[in-house]
Order: C-alpha cells, then structure tokens, then sequence
C-alpha cells in the first residue's frame, strides 16, 4: 500500500503546514543574509574599493574651527555678538561673543589646505584626505551622539557600521575577529559598548575589545593540558556543537556562541602574535611615538600600530577610540572643552597628532591604503562663541567635520562648509546616513538593499536616508 493511500487528513493537512513553515524559515533566512552563504557573506554589489576599514572616532566632539575648518571671519569679528543669534542658548545655556581659536591655522600641501598648527604631523596628509566640512547631527548630548555617529540611530539597539560590514564582508582571517574595538586608555566612549554593538545582527558581527593595555581575557591556553587531549577535547565539542545547531537552525544566539568559542580557541595562537608589538622596528616605534615620556600619548600610539597590525592581518574593520567618556570633568578626559579650550586641545592634539599621523603614514607605505577606508569621525562640533563666563565652546549638533582617506577617496578635497563662522552646515549639508552611504558604496554595497529583516521591516544602516557623496569620490557614481 501506497503513503498515499495510508496519510489521514489530519496528516496531510500537518504536512501542509510543516511545509509551508518550512517556505517561511527559508525566506526568512535568505532576507537575513544566513542562506546566502556558508558565512553569511553578501556578494558585493558592484566591485569595491576598499577591503577593510579603520575608523578613528574622537569622543567629547571635536572642535571643527579649531582643528581642520579655517574660519577668518572668528578673528574679525571676535569678542563680538553672533549675527542674529545674539540671545542664543545652547545645550549648557546662553552663549557668550564670538570667540577666535586660539591657535593660528596654516596652509599646507599642493591643495593648500590649511588647518591646525595645533596639528602638525596630520599636516602632512592632507593633500590625502577628504574633509567634509558640512556634516549634522540630529542631537546635541554625547551618548546618543556618539551612537548616532556609529550607528545612524540615536537609540541604542542597532548595529555599528562595523557590526554590518562584518554581516556583509564576512571574515577576511578566520583566527582574527571580523570587527574589532580599540578603545583608549582612559576609557570607553559615551554609551560604551553600543557604540560597537552588533544590535539586531547575531552576536558574532559584535566587536571584541582589545587594545594594547588591556588584552583579551582568559585567552591562554592551559600549559598543564597535554596537546593530544586538548585536541581530541575540541574535536568532540565541535561535533557536538554542530549536532546541536544542526537540529536547532533558527537559534541565532547558539550559533553565534559556538562561532564565538571556536574563534576563541584559535585566537589562542593568533592574538598574543598580533598583539606582540615588540616584533617592529625601533624606526617603527620611534614613528608612532610608543616610548613618548606622555604615557597617554604612548598608550594610544601603541594601539594605532595595533589597529594597523590587525588590519594587515585581516581584520575588516577597526574602531580606534582617542579619549574616553566625560568623568565629571569637562575636557579633561575627552574633547569635550566646555571650560577651557586652549588648555583642553593642548593637551589633547600633541596625544592625537603624531601617532594618527604616522598610521596613516604606515598604511600608505605599506600599500595598505590602495584598498583600506580610513574614517575620522566624532559625534558633533562645537559653537564659534564661547559659553557665558568660560573661554570654552558648547555642543553645536547643526555643523561639524568628518574626514575619509584611502580606497577610492579624491585627496586634497574639501566638501561642503559651515557659514562664514562654522555655526551651521551651509553649503551641501551632509547626513551621517549620506557619511554611510558612501562608506558602503567604497566596500561595494548599495546601503538601500543591505538589510537585515528586524520587527517587520527591512532595516539598514542608514535608516530611511543617504545619498553616496560623489564630491569625494575619485570616480563618481
């Protein structure tokens, strides 16, 4: 007799079900990118510029006047009211006069372009970098800025930029993590960990935090366990592992728990190598300024010749934080100078400069440039006046600058501006979603079709917004 002839209705009408279940979890799948490929990889959609990306994010929002956007007309009119904006309150209260930067700005390289002389090693790369002068914030308070920044959400709960390009690249080494976080010294930047979250994203696409200072815990291996058992050891587990997620396919956590240990097991002999900065060059190290008699500075030196060491090895993508969270103690610990600014970026710049400066430097002569997107962001800027009573400057959320270098970016380009005093975005205001867009379209993604199906909707990194910044493009799309 036939299956046919034996199914009952109720039988039948069960398979129907289970079939059709069975329809739904594998279009969900493909819509969240695991049945594209064993690693979750997405093919690119055009052929990418860049492999690899290394994002430098200064926390405390960094001032654009004072760093990298000359504004002449702040030595004219200072001391003296803002046009039209005389009464204006900014997120500590009511401002004062305009007020000049305390440092003179000059022009450097064949695109003349002047910033800092607060910054002299950056100076060096700017016939390099793209600046986009004209970038805005839709907030003005660090944590939801900083995450905004990383994000493209003011909330916390969505994934990084790092965190969707490890869903999009997939592993480059498969001993290194995909994303890394670097986070300075004197700690981790407002809102912490949601800056590299991997929010709605399984947690594999998470960053690992490592730096210089502080490597990853519990990472040695037992010297007591003889090899052949430590083998034979997770030979079984990963069998196991395996079996398990085999029988449970939607348990994304499992899954990105099991890749987790793996990838810990063999970060045993990979980290401690790629954290081994004593393997370079004294003319290396004496370019970073590791053994700088600053200790802030020699720490963050050593993570920058850390970032560069990961990216070479595979990494895709890198966050390389200089400054922390505020501690109660405005500008201190971060750039966030409310108080006093010409005593703030003192101290900070001479820790940013060189050790930035000679990555950059680094990567270009090692050819890493030719396909690796460097990024300079941070949260939002600051007001051209100074605030009531202080020699400082408030949060500005509607003018600021971000900075692209590397992979398929047209050096010696200044986009967009702030007005004549740098308080609003005023020639092509730029999105932190147009900053993505065109992250994207360098790694070979169109940023409207990578999603990931979250609540009934398809997000992505750039929420419902974005246009590809073709004006710093070597080739336009």
């Amino acid at each position: 007799m036939s299956y046919f002839s034996e199914i009952s209705r109720r039988g039948f009408l069960d398979s129907v079900v289970s079939g059709l279940a069975g329809v739904g979890l594998i279009d969900l799948l493909a819509r969240q990118g695991r049945a594209s490929s064993p690693g979750g990889v997405i093919e690119p959609h055009h052929a990418p510029k860049a492999k690899r990306v290394l994002q430098i994010f200064c926390p405390g929002a960094a001032s654009h006047m004072d760093l990298w956007e000359y504004k002449p007309s702040l030595e004219k009119w200072d001391g003296k009211p803002l046009p039209g904006e005389e009464n204006f309150s900014s997120f500590q209260g009511k401002n004062g006069n305009l007020m000049q930067s305390p440092w003179p700005f000059k022009q450097h390289g064949e695109s003349g372009k002047a910033i800092s002389t607060m910054l002299p090693h950056m100076a060096a790369h700017v016939d390099d970098i793209a600046f986009v002068h004209s970038m805005m914030s839709k907030t003005n308070t660090h944590g939801p800025g900083c995450v905004f920044m990383n994000t493209g959400h003011a909330t916390e709960g969505f994934p990084s930029a790092g965190a969707w390009l490890s869903y999009a690249l997939g592993s480059a080494n498969e001993n290194l993590p995909t994303y890394v976080a670097i986070p300075d010294i004197r700690g981790e930047p407002p809102n912490g960990k949601a800056n590299w979250s991997n929010g709605f994203l399984p947690a594999r696409h998470q960053a690992i935090m490592l730096s210089d200072q502080q490597p990853i815990r519990n990472l040695q291996r037992p010297g007591t366990i003889p090899s052949a058992d430590d083998v034979a050891a997770r030979s079984l587990l990963q069998q196991m592992n395996r079996d398990f997620a085999e029988r449970n396919p939607a348990e994304t956590d499992l899954q990105a728990r099991i890749a987790a240990y793996e990838l810990a097991a063999r970060m045993q002999m990979s980290a401690p190598e790629v954290s081994d900065l004593a393997k370079e060059s004294a003319e290396v190290h004496q370019l970073y300024g590791t053994s700088d008699e600053n200790p802030l500075k020699s720490a963050y030196a050593k993570n920058c010749l850390l970032a560069r060491r990961l990216l070479e090895r595979g990494v895709r993508y890198v966050n390389l934080y200089c400054a922390s969270r505020a501690s109660g103690v405005d500008g201190l610990l971060n750039w966030d100078a409310h108080k006093t600014l010409k005593l703030d970026y003192e101290r900070h710049c001479p820790v940013f400069d060189q050790p930035t400066a000679a990555l950059l430097t680094d990567l270009k002569r090692r050819g890493l440039l030719e396909d690796t997107l460097v990024l300079w962001t941070t949260e939002f800027g600051r007001m051209p006046t100074h605030q009531a009573g202080t020699r400082g400057r408030d949060h500005n959320p509607d003018g600021f600058t971000c900075w692209m270098m590397g992979a398929g970016i047209q050096g010696g380009v200044s986009y967009g501006a702030t007005d004549e005093f740098g308080r609003r975005a005023e020639v092509n205001p730029t999105t932190v979603w147009d900053f993505y867009s065109t992250v994207l379209h360098l790694t070979g993604y169109d940023h409207k079709r990578l999603t990931w199906y979250h609540n009934g909707l398809d997000r992505r990194l750039t929420d419902v917004h974005g246009h590809v910044i073709n004006g710093v493009l070597t080739h336009p799309v």
